[in-house]
């Protein structure tokens, strides 16, 4: 709005309000999407942050990293699960496959995975890390959902989703680390195997 002021923080007349964490996040996530690297302190520069106050809320550059990776990751397995709809296995599948294609398509990751493979293989496969432990929780709570549906999986859910989780990891990241195609046709096989459907079905 013309002459509209910039907002303040409460109890502190006249000072702009401070930049947030989430903000921070929004702004890693915004520059990883342009396939450009992760600079902690041109964030900082650009939201007017102390250093101090960007390694207090994230720790490490590869701990911000592993942050916006994950929340992306759980965001799209939750729309994917959305738009697929249905019920049960099939269902599952068809969200963990759209989920891997996207992530074979995905510039901004192979830009990554390029350019800093090392890290990049760390951040995402790291059992320690951020983001396979919150990808498999949201990939459980998928494959919950379908339980309490009627769903009977032949391994235990947390096992289930610990199984889908790390084929993708091995069928997608190292290949596009390595600049090699990834074979998501197979995976797709291989999970629907895991999940009790006919791994040679056609796709429909």
């Amino acid at each position: 709005m013309p002459g509209a002021q910039p907002p303040v923080a409460p109890g502190r007349p006249g000072r702009p309000a401070a930049a947030t964490r989430e903000a921070a996040l929004a702004l890693a996530r915004t520059r990883y999407l342009a396939g450009e690297r992760i600079d902690v302190q041109a964030i900082a520069r650009e939201l007017g942050l102390a250093r101090a106050t960007m390694h207090r809320w994230f720790r490490t550059r590869e701990l911000l990293l592993g942050e916006l990776l994950a929340e992306l990751g759980e965001e799209r397995l939750n729309v994917l699960r959305a738009r697929v709809g249905g019920r049960g296995a099939k269902a599952l599948l068809d969200c963990f496959d759209a989920f891997n294609r996207e992530l074979a398509a995905s510039d901004a990751l192979r830009a990554l995975l390029v350019s800093e493979p090392e890290l990049g293989l760390r951040v995402l496969t790291s059992a320690s890390g951020v983001v396979q432990p919150r990808l498999v929780a949201a990939v459980q709570a998928l494959i919950d959902d379908e339980v309490a549906c009627g769903y009977r999986p032949s391994l235990a859910p947390d096992l289930l989703a610990y199984a889908i989780v790390r084929l993708a990891e091995a069928f997608l990241y190292s290949d596009a680390a390595i600049g090699v195609r990834s074979d998501e046709a197979r995976l797709r096989q291989i999970e629907a195997a895991l999940l009790g459907l006919d791994p040679g079905a056609p796709q429909i």
